[in-house]
């Protein structure tokens, strides 16, 4: 389960940024997870919740936005949707794609308090 790490550096990215800006806690935090990531979201959710005791992200709100994937068909020259990797192009029933979306894991934002 590599969502555990993926939860591990998350935490490291906000308590890094907390240093930073010299905020104590994280009241909400969003995340863009895209649907080509290969990331299980409640295995995300799980292991946040599980590391987030004592520290900075303890009580905050997690949301998660799904971006759908994308693609570039070669053949057609069109971009295609995609809900899935290995699927053919939706257009023209092609292979020949190359993922440019919904691949992504980053922080969208986060609302804090000093509190």
């Amino acid at each position: 389960m590599h969502e555990a790490s993926l939860a591990g550096s998350i935490l490291q990215l906000v308590e890094d940024s907390a240093q930073r800006e010299c905020f104590q806690r994280v009241t909400l935090l969003r995340l863009a997870v895209g649907r080509l990531a290969n990331v299980d979201l409640g295995a995300l959710r799980f292991a946040l919740l599980a590391i987030a005791k004592g520290n900075v992200l303890e009580g905050a709100v997690l949301e998660f936005e799904e971006p759908e994937g994308q693609a570039w068909c070669s053949d057609c020259s069109q971009t295609v949707g995609l809900t899935e990797r290995g699927m053919a192009c939706g257009l023209c029933g092609d292979y020949q794609l190359r993922i440019t979306g919904g691949t992504e894991l980053r922080v969208i934002d986060m609302l804090v308090s000093d509190e």
